[in-house]
């Protein structure tokens, strides 16, 4: 019997619906952890259940497969899954938060994803163009409420959450994937208003965070996800984080200002991420692979490792449940209220 890879440190993505020699060959590779998926790689539900049979068995270990399933604008499955509303649109209805959270997780669960990308822990001011309704609310209490309920719904089901962008990505106009956002504020003032939904799910047990693509000089010249400032004195020292915690993605124009990919991964690293995604750049993603040090960090595995399903409910048993077609029916008439 082969040994069994530990969970990498490297989360890369694929190009179709089903898997090529070369992306088997990627995923193969020690420092491989996981694998996220987009539109690009979604047909219908049984070719993803199949897709994800798929990574699993080409890995010879554990892997994370996630996705980015927020709802609203940013969700990647769509045909044959119930359309979610964007984040905001649950200040409408907040009894229905904690329902949609679980809804959204077994709906994925159940075709072998482990975990989506959620929920945004963002508090939106108006004037982001990449945040805006993604966000649960412009107010703090309820936006640490309502994403609250929504991780209890997502835990129900057997998914762990990911918050994000650590420390908020909201009061920025400019968008990380195009261009790198600059914020001015105080740390008092960001703690004040922004870390609150942070500091209140992880003191609920959050299991993951993501940092933003984005510098707040008054505290570091480095963006958030590459600064040890931000992830390791204060979300880990400070705000007592214990989970995984993820890189947005190092391809997007918010990391280019720190230089190549192999330095944005040794900062990224360095700084306390522990598992970098490297995704629609299939030259970077191979890069990153073969000069990341393979490293056995048994703390950093049992992180990841607590990132994984947690669930053993079949779509079908889901499906003939009295439960998914009452929430199914609410949440797709909330969606299809907020966007008339």
């Amino acid at each position: 019997m082969k040994k069994q890879l530990p969970i990498g440190s490297i989360m890369i993505d694929i190009a179709g619906t089903t898997l090529s020699q070369y992306d088997k060959e990627k995923i193969t590779h020690p420092n491989t952890g996981g694998v996220i998926l987009f539109a690009r790689n979604y047909e219908a539900p049984a070719q993803i259940t199949a897709l994800s049979q798929q990574i699993r068995a080409a890995r010879q270990g554990a892997i994370l497969i996630a996705v980015d399933q927020e709802g609203g604008r940013v969700q990647r499955f769509q045909t044959g899954f119930t359309r979610l509303p964007p984040a905001a649109a649950y200040a409408q209805q907040p009894e229905l938060t904690q329902d949609a959270g679980w809804l959204m997780a077994m709906e994925l669960l159940v075709l072998g994803i482990d975990f989506s990308f959620a929920p945004v822990l963002d508090i939106d001011c108006g004037i982001s163009s990449i945040i805006g309704n993604r966000s649960f609310s412009q107010d703090p209490e309820q936006a640490c409420q309502l994403s609250s309920d929504f991780r209890v719904g997502m835990r129900r089901a057997g998914m762990a959450a990911i918050g994000k962008h650590f420390p908020g990505h909201g009061t920025v106009a400019l968008d990380s994937h195009l261009t790198l956002p600059v914020d001015e504020r105080s740390y008092q003032h960001i703690a004040a208003h922004d870390l609150l939904p942070f500091k209140h799910l992880i003191q609920e047990g959050l299991e993951g965070i993501m940092p933003a693509h984005v510098v707040y000089p008054a505290i570091d010249e480095l963006p958030a996800g590459f600064s040890s400032i931000w992830i390791n004195e204060i979300l880990r020292q400070q705000l007592g984080f214990q989970g995984a915690i993820f890189s947005d993605d190092l391809s997007m124009q918010g990391a280019a200002a720190i230089g190549d990919f192999d330095l944005r991964a040794k900062l990224a690293r360095e700084a306390g991420c522990d598992m970098l995604l490297v995704c629609n750049n299939e030259p970077a993603a191979e890069q990153v692979l073969e000069t990341t040090p393979i490293e056995n960090n048994k703390r950093r595995e049992q992180r990841l490792s607590a990132m994984l399903a947690q669930s053993n409910v079949t779509q079908q048993t889901l499906q003939n449940s009295l439960k998914w077609q009452a929430v199914r029916q609410k949440v797709s008439e909330l969606a299809e209220s907020y966007a008339s």
